[in-house]
């Protein structure tokens, strides 16, 4: 069997992290991943017990300070610098390999469950819920939320086989798939000749010791990083090392038209289209919430307004109603989506980054009955509101200038001719959800932790 490829000839990688010492020969090894996963299930297990056993209010726990503190600042510093990482260590795929072993599943998704419309919807009740419920004060709650997944990812993975959960319905795995498009380097092959005389695909097949992309995407014709979970599945099973985590140019992917392997040509799939808005717009509605106390129907409202309706005119608008258009220009509004979340996700981060150690402390505490870490340092949080700001800024702005560019290179694969006044709509779209988001960031907004004395 030969391997039909549809990219273009390109040479090794500038950069690959596989080829780098200490970090390359680790990420190479086959249970890398299995190593990763056993840290963050450790972790996982720590929260839901510290949240079991926790007060039902309080925002100063291990649980809450570990998930809605240090894991989403950590979750877009990871995608930012490297790519998907907290899919490649996930733990709820961990557990249902486990499952596996003993129910191995018997059944196909059915063709119409294969789109992002499920992970779209559980995406917009996860964040309507963390407003609405103040899941950043309720350990509880969190350490419920917490096993939820976990049990999703066994439910769906136990009866349909491949990553069904992971591609079509964890809502963490759709935020990533997105980001991810805007991270510095992908998974992609060294040489095209080589895949040309491969004659066993391993790499999408899997062989007696590795198993191949569950994601179904056949690297030869994978196109960046969206519905990739970095598993680095395809490295192991690959038998010539024809793999690169290689660097490229952050955000490229999102006007590349060709047509990509397990996922198809972006312009067809008004589903992550649709992905893409939710991202975008649900970051400006979730910073927005934490700006002022809401009451649920007040809250409900801004979700639907923030969510549906404005996404709709605002499109309709710079797409002069042409479904096509806004699909196909939607994409460009990645940067800005990511800067966006990256500065509400850091503005929690880093003002109360060195919580976890009094938190950790008190759970030890708690939990033991002792002071087997110390007593602890209440004082330790982090950088002030006002020190953040400017880094806040600073990513919005970037993020829209990206939008920018990538408006203007749809604009110029769609329209060559009248490049310049087709990105106009989209321009003018951009700028305004940008000025939106810099005036959310002067607000006042809620901490999720502060001073703990």
């Amino acid at each position: 069997m030969r391997v039909r490829l549809e990219q273009p000839s390109q040479r090794g990688p500038r950069i690959d992290l596989l080829q780098w010492p200490l970090i390359g020969p680790f990420l190479r090894w086959r249970h890398s991943r299995t190593a990763i996963q056993l840290i963050l299930l450790l972790g996982a297990a720590l929260v839901v017990v510290d949240g079991l056993f926790a007060a039902s209010l309080d925002p100063t726990t291990f649980t809450t300070v570990a998930v809605w503190t240090h894991y989403r600042g950590l979750l877009v510093i990871g995608l930012l610098a490297v790519g998907n990482l907290f899919c490649a260590g996930c733990p709820f795929v961990l557990t249902r390999d486990f499952g596996r072993r003993f129910l191995p599943p018997r059944l196909t998704l059915p063709r119409w469950l294969r789109t992002k419309w499920v992970g779209i919807v559980l995406f917009g009740v996860v964040l309507f819920c963390y407003e609405r419920f103040g899941l950043w004060a309720l350990p509880r709650a969190t350490a419920y939320l917490v096993l939820a997944y976990f049990g999703s990812a066994l439910v769906v993975d136990l009866a349909f086989s491949g990553a069904s959960f992971c591609k079509y319905v964890c809502p963490i795995g759709q935020f990533n798939f997105v980001a991810s498009t805007m991270s510095p380097f992908e998974l992609r092959i060294k040489e095209t000749a080589t895949c040309h005389n491969c004659r066993t695909v391993d790499c999408i097949k899997g062989n007696d010791l590795q198993r191949g992309c569950e994601l179904r995407l056949f690297l030869p014709s994978k196109v960046g990083n969206m519905d990739c979970t970095l598993c680095l599945d395809c490295v192991h099973a690959c038998p010539h090392d024809n793999i690169a985590l290689a660097s490229r140019v952050p955000g490229a992917e999102l006007a590349d038209p060709r047509r990509r392997s397990g996922i198809g040509r972006f312009a067809r799939r008004p589903d992550i289209a649709a992905l893409v808005v939710v991202f975008v717009c649900g970051g400006l509605v979730n910073a927005y919430a934490m700006t002022q106390p809401m009451t649920g129907g007040a809250l409900a409202a801004v979700f639907i307004l923030g969510l549906v309706v404005a996404p709709a005119v605002l499109l309709g608008l710079a797409a002069m109603g042409r479904m096509q258009t806004a699909v196909n220009f939607s994409y460009a509004l990645v940067p800005f989506g990511f800067g966006l979340w990256i500065a509400h996700y850091l503005f929690h981060f880093l003002t109360g980054v060195f919580t976890i150690v009094p938190v950790t402390q008190r759970a030890a505490m708690d939990l033991l009955g002792t002071p087997l870490l110390g007593q602890p340092l209440l004082r330790l949080t982090g950088m002030r509101p006002g020190q953040v700001y400017p880094i806040e800024i600073g990513v919005i702005v970037l993020g829209a200038i990206g939008s920018l560019a990538s408006a203007f290179q749809i604009a110029d694969r769609d329209y060559p001719r009248r490049a310049a006044l087709a990105v106009i709509p989209w321009s003018v779209l951009i700028i305004g959800l940008t000025a939106a988001a810099l005036w959310i960031m002067s607000q006042p907004m809620q901490m999720t932790v502060g001073y703990l004395g």
